[in-house]
């Protein structure tokens, strides 16, 4: 819809309600680990239903390519997770991404890739991409030891390649771990294709074990994305019409995505999940509470969602848990800060980890001025958090509106299917 070598602005009109029925793109944390794992078990299948995103064709491409050169863009997944998979395999590759991707810490995972025998160079800056990684298909495995406080990926991407080491791997973190449904839903998938992995507790401290059996080639299809969801859920609590719905297939009670328990958390800002045999109904309920504390250290995804809603609700927040929020796309505490100032809501930050917002509001932005728009700091979940405002405001300008095809290409096409005008400005 919008052409990425274009730095454009669309301005987002609100529709007068918010019904309809939205066909939400496949998971994407889901299908990168699906297609990885594929891939390590030697299936001549695809995976079936895998998200059309930016993160998962960067993976296709070079999963069936194998270029001496993998440019895998913004996409940071496709970067840990190739990292891992490409100091098993075979010849020497360099891997290398976008300028953004340059500045996004890859040492832990290197640190603890080189523990295990593998063999990675810094072609440019000690502990960024780009990397010059030389496979090694008899890696040892064994005992490795990770900082768990900064991203889960780092994690995933050693679990899924364990299975190819000759003695597996026993991974213990130093600390409390983030995003763990994200690593729980690794284990699933890895267990899906024969893989023998799990948690255990070792001398009063826990640890994942993952034995050095083979994975076993077989098909799997991917669920819709709970993320994706969530965007959804904060037009319907935002929506003017009180008997707002939208009906989103393939989302289930029983998802071994942890975005899944964002319900739960939309439940107190009014929103009520219907589960159906293979669909999900979102009705506007009426009820919200006061102010909402929260620690989403299971569900950092969902955080910018939330901080928005809560603002355009006039819903005091406390949110903690969002350390890992300071290298993904961008630094997305800064960044909600920011954009959120210049339609006057003025957040606080302690500890790199924690946003507040007492409820009060500026005289900044409050009959937002033509000239104000979003800037999306080439991070998908900015534009997408931040288009549904247009329905406290009758309209809302986003900046380079492209980048949600980071995770859900026809972000912009399934909103003007339930009624919103996209102007290119």
């Amino acid at each position: 819809m919008y052409e990425k070598s274009v730095i454009m602005q669309i301005k987002v009109g609100a529709p007068e309600a918010i019904r309809g029925h939205i066909v939400l793109p496949s998971s994407k944390s889901l299908s990168n680990r699906a297609l990885v794992i594929s891939a390590l078990s030697g299936s001549p299948q695809t995976p079936e239903n895998v998200s059309d995103c930016d993160d998962t064709r960067v993976m296709i491409e070079w999963l069936s390519g194998k270029p001496q050169t993998i440019d895998i863009g913004a996409a940071g997944t496709a970067m840990r997770f190739s990292t891992a998979m490409l100091a098993v395999g075979e010849g020497t590759h360099v891997i290398t991404g976008s300028d953004r991707m340059k500045q996004r810490p890859i040492g832990i995972l290197v640190d603890a890739l080189r523990q295990l025998g593998a063999h990675i160079e810094y072609m440019e800056k000690e502990g960024f991409p780009p990397l010059r990684i030389t496979g090694n298909r008899c890696l040892e495995g064994g005992i490795v030891h990770v900082l768990g406080n900064v991203s889960s990926q780092y994690i995933s991407a050693l679990l899924m390649i364990a299975p190819m080491l000759k003695k597996g791997l026993k991974l213990f973190s130093s600390d409390k771990i983030v995003s763990r449904p994200y690593i729980d839903m690794t284990l699933s998938v890895m267990r899906d294709y024969g893989a023998k992995a799990y948690w255990k507790e070792e001398n009063g401290q826990e640890c994942i074990v993952v034995e050095p059996v083979p994975y076993q080639a077989r098909k799997y299809f991917v669920e819709s994305d709970w993320s994706a969801a969530s965007y959804w859920y904060e037009m319907v609590a935002l929506a003017p019409n009180d008997d707002a719905k939208v009906v989103l297939p393939g989302l289930f009670a029983e998802s071994v995505q942890g975005d899944s328990h964002g319900a739960q958390l939309f439940e107190k800002l009014g929103v009520t999940t219907e589960y159906r045999d293979n669909a999900i109904v979102l009705r506007k309920n009426g009820r919200c509470v006061d102010a909402l504390y929260h620690d989403f250290l299971e569900m950092p995804d969902l955080a910018q969602t939330f901080v928005v809603t809560c603002c355009m609700m006039g819903v005091p927040f406390h949110f903690i848990g969002l350390q890992s929020l300071k290298i993904k796309e961008t630094d997305r505490i800064e960044a909600l800060k920011t954009e959120l100032a210049k339609l006057g809501y003025i957040l606080e930050d302690h500890n790199d980890s924690e946003l507040l917002w007492n409820g009060v509001r500026g005289q900044v932005g409050i009959n937002l001025p033509d000239e104000i728009a979003i800037s999306t700091y080439e991070d998908h979940r900015m534009a997408m958090a931040f288009a549904p405002v247009a329905l406290c405001h009758d309209y809302i300008r986003i900046n380079d509106p492209h980048v949600v095809s980071k995770s859900y290409p026809h972000f912009w096409k399934d909103l003007e299917r339930v009624g919103f005008k996209i102007e290119t400005v």
